[in-house]
C-alpha cells in the first residue's frame, strides 16, 4: 500500500447514523394514552379499528423514541415527560 492510499483511508468519514425523531407522533400519543388506560393490544386494534401487528408496530416504536425496552419502563418515562394525562 502507499501513503496515498493510507491517506485517503483516514480521510473518509465514518458513516454517521440518523437519530430517530423524539417526538410521538398524533397516533403514538393516542396508543399511549389507550395503554395507560388498560387496554390490551387487540382491545387497542378493536378501538382504532387497526390491526394488532399496527399497534404493535407503534408500540414498537414509542419505546425505541424514549429508549425503553418495555411498556412499563414506557409508562413511566411518558409520565414523567408529561406525554400522558394522570387523572
Amino acid at each position: 500500500m502507499t501513503t496515498q492510499t493510507k491517506t485517503k483511508k483516514r480521510d473518509v468519514l465514518p458513516f454517521k447514523r440518523k437519530k430517530r425523531p423524539e417526538a410521538l407522533t398524533e397516533r403514538e400519543q393516542e396508543i399511549l394514552q389507550l395503554i395507560w388506560s388498560g387496554l390490551k393490544n387487540k382491545e387497542i386494534a378493536l378501538s382504532l379499528k387497526i390491526s394488532v401487528k399496527t399497534v404493535e408496530a407503534h408500540r414498537a416504536n414509542m419505546m425505541k423514541k424514549v429508549r425503553v425496552s418495555n411498556a412499563a419502563q414506557l409508562l413511566n418515562a411518558a409520565i414523567q415527560e408529561g406525554l400522558i394525562q394522570v387523572r
